[in-house]
């Protein structure tokens, strides 16, 4: 079967590889997916699977193997792309301005294409069902994912596991990351607008300062994890963002602030963001002026089901050989893979795609972000693989 799967892979490797320069060519945004929506459906037909829309842009599909009702297995894709302008001189470079696939969701959407072309040919070699998911807006809150959920992805049938894979440009070509347990960190994203009294400067015991507020602020939202850390609970808490626009010799009437918390642990999240909450309207009030706090809630921490997680390993070690499975450190990064994560065992694993003789070394979300494309043919088939691999566990 392994030979069979690679033989396949290789086979359509050169298809597979069109169909992400295609939907280089044509990136769209979160939550607009359209176009790129109807060129998976079509692709999905020409298979003889049929595909059934779900949230809105979204897809999802069955391949039923012998005895399907034995055990269900989902695979996930996601299929957006970012607000930049790409700046590589490439054949299929993005033709919609201002729009690329500067993360690799053209990479993942052309390899579960494969797997699910692999996998149709193979149906009657292995039993249980795969279902097939092509999500839309991972990169926008509230992420695909949830509403995909919430429509009821994870039912009829419902998986007992579901995988998902993801570019990785800083591990080489050829190579596979795993690692179990807590992964990618939760993300929400902070509003902080202080108010005061603005006037001149030179004439501050008259006034209500913002900006030495939001100053102290600042600097005492950084206890809320310093003075809680531990390694069992990583978090970060940055604000990227402050704006008060007085002059040298203006004070202000407020202050805008925004920045960024991230966690591996549900409960003290939300125990750490009322902390934020009760300190940033403390410190405000004790001075002499107001404080808006707005959280917004985005995606929960990412956490690979340990066995799970194993039983793939194992799998993609006979796949790829062992030489070629690396460990993966915490990222802090988010990722709406979590919230299938939550709901039932999952696995979201790192497909290598670097390679520094190419040049292709630019990080996700760079506008110089590409792939070596033989990272595909890999990734479609070990996917296929893993998925009938974990249907016979």
């Amino acid at each position: 079967m392994i030979d069979t799967i690679k033989n396949l892979a290789k086979q359509y490797s050169s298809e597979i590889i069109a169909n992400r320069r295609h939907l280089h060519t044509y990136p769209e945004l979160s939550f607009q997916e359209f176009k790129t929506s109807q060129f998976v459906a079509n692709q999905l037909k020409s298979f003889g699977i049929t595909p059934q829309p779900i949230a809105n842009t979204g897809l999802v599909a069955l391949i039923e193997g012998k005895n399907s009702q034995k055990k269900t297995v989902a695979l996930r894709a996601d299929m957006d792309a970012l607000p930049i302008t790409e700046a590589n001189e490439v054949p299929y470079k993005s033709q919609n301005q201002g729009v690329m696939h500067a993360c690799g969701h053209d990479a993942h959407t052309a390899s579960l294409l494969g797997t699910a072309k692999i996998l149709s040919e193979l149906k009657e070699h292995f039993e249980g069902t795969v279902k097939l998911i092509f999500q839309p807006a991972e990169e926008k809150a509230p992420g695909g994912a949830s509403i995909m959920i919430k429509e009821g992805v994870l039912q009829n049938p419902s998986p007992q596991s579901i995988i998902g894979q993801h570019v990785a440009p800083l591990i080489p070509v050829g190579k596979i990351g795993f690692r179990e347990g807590m992964y990618m960190a939760s993300t929400d994203e902070l509003f902080i607008t202080v108010r005061g009294k603005g006037g001149h400067a030179a004439m501050p015991e008259m006034l209500i300062d913002p900006i030495l507020i939001a100053s102290h602020i600042v600097v005492a939202l950084q206890q809320v994890i310093s003075r809680n850390f531990t390694p069992k609970i990583p978090a970060v808490l940055s604000i990227g963002k402050i704006i008060g626009n007085g002059a040298t010799n203006v004070i202000p009437n407020e202050v805008t602030m925004e920045g960024t918390f991230r966690t591996m642990n549900e409960e003290w999240r939300e125990i750490a963001l009322q902390r934020m909450k009760n300190l940033v309207e403390g410190i405000a009030e004790s001075m002499g002026g107001s404080c808006e706090f707005t959280i917004l809630k985005g995606y929960p921490y990412l956490v690979n089901e340990p066995q799970l997680t194993q039983n793939l390993r194992k799998a993609a070690t006979e796949f790829v050989g062992k030489e070629n499975i690396v460990d993966l450190d915490l990222w802090m990064a988010g990722e709406d893979f979590a919230f299938y994560s939550q709901q039932i065992d999952a696995c979201f694993y790192r497909l290598g795609t670097r390679n520094e003789a190419k040049g292709i070394t630019s990080g996700v979300h760079t506008p110089t972000f590409d792939i070596d494309e033989s990272a595909l043919e890999i990734g479609a088939g070990l996917m296929a693989w893993l998925a009938i691999k974990e249907l016979g566990n």
